[in-house]
């Protein structure tokens, strides 16, 4: 089957590091925007997070704030309009106003706590018609909202669609990872073969704007499968990870790419991806830049194909940030590499329960 592309109108993410192109020049120098910083915003043990300031939930929220800088690139569109619908993407959307809310009683917060309530803000505070699909579905909430954009794009039913993602850290996000022990005092090495693993947490929120009209980036094949095995854990054999790979990699056959994976910091789901990825892609570089910026949990896809847009821009992919020793498999590339002979990259997110998203991104100047 041919599958249709959607291409990249408009794009951009901010992160601590900055827009698109200085959180990219930092991941492509090894740096990271990780500190050790207290889990519970001022209290707690120090975990490695990610942030534009404090974790603590404010009124109005810092993060609408935040979303200025971003909303400023996006093109002028009736956004929210027919033609032009919005899809908002998260896995906390303002949930972080629970909690505030619970230690205030300030009602206000309540205004921010819910997906729903938290996306009426934003549509309103943009000047949105609020005519927006809210999808969550934990880690690859953003590519389930890109290939909803890219349904609606080739059903007819929109001209351009904007995606739009964002996840802000708070202290019920944080210390919920931290009951996980996932986060903990350690800092991420994505893929490291060693004894305990660990993830980092990051702000991040980014847009793109899916179009038919031909642009220079386009995203194809897109896929999703869930290996339904368990609330949170992977099938231990690896299976859910080789088969949602598989599915991408028949139908792009023998088009050369290097794979951007999901690369958390954990050791099982590092593992089982690692040995997938070097099963399916046998000559595929792997990287992971969450050892760098931090997993930016639902809004990771969107966040890391802007990334992933600037080293095909500047023709350098950045490594696996704070990856030193031996990892799973020898594809793990912990410096940055040359894309130039590359068709393409494979994007490739996976969540709780055993959820994986893949889809191919080609710069088509470099096609000619």
């Amino acid at each position: 089957m041919t599958r249709p592309f959607s291409h990249i109108a408009a794009s951009g993410c901010i992160t601590p590091a900055g827009d698109a192109r200085q959180t990219y020049d930092m991941l492509l120098s090894g740096q990271r925007s990780l500190r050790m910083q207290p889990v519970f915003g001022p209290h707690g043990d120090n975990v490695p997070l990610s942030t534009f300031e404090s974790i603590e939930s404010t009124l109005p929220p810092k993060w609408l704030t935040r979303l200025e800088t971003l909303v400023a690139h996006i093109p002028s569109r009736p956004w929210g309009a027919p033609g032009y619908p919005v899809v908002i993407t998260s896995s906390n959307f303002g949930i972080g106003h629970i909690l505030a809310y619970h230690d205030s009683k300030v009602d206000e917060h309540l205004q921010y706590a819910q997906a729903h309530t938290s996306v009426e803000k934003i549509c309103g505070h943009f000047g949105w018609q609020h005519s927006a699909s809210i999808l969550s579905h934990a880690c690859v909430s953003a590519d389930v909202g890109m290939l909803h954009a890219s349904r609606l794009l080739h059903k007819g039913a929109a001209h351009e669609v904007l995606v739009f993602s964002f996840d802000f850290l708070s202290p019920f996000v944080t210390g919920g990872f931290n009951s996980l022990k996932i986060l903990n005092g350690s800092y991420p090495a994505p893929y490291a073969n060693k004894e305990n693993g660990s993830i980092g947490l990051g702000d991040g929120a980014a847009f793109v704007v899916l179009s038919k009209e031909p642009a220079r980036f386009r995203i194809s094949h897109q896929n999703l499968a869930n290996e339904m095995f368990h609330m949170t854990a992977n099938q231990p054999d690896g299976s859910g990870f080789r088969n949602a790979l598989s599915r991408i990699a028949a139908e792009i056959g023998a088009t050369k790419v290097w794979v951007k994976g999901h690369g958390t910091g954990t050791l099982e789901a590092g593992k089982l991806e690692a040995q997938a990825v070097a099963s399916v892609f046998p000559d595929a570089p792997l990287v992971s830049w969450k050892g760098g910026i931090g997993h930016t949990l639902g809004s990771c896809g969107l966040v890391e194909i802007n990334l992933a847009i600037e080293a095909m821009r500047h023709g350098q992919v950045p490594g696996t940030v704070g990856t030193t020793g031996p990892t799973w498999e020898a594809n793990v590339k912990t410096g940055p590499f040359s894309c130039a002979e590359f068709q393409g990259a494979v994007l490739s997110s996976n969540a709780f329960g055993g959820a994986h998203a893949s889809s191919l991104l080609t710069d088509t100047h470099r096609m000619d």
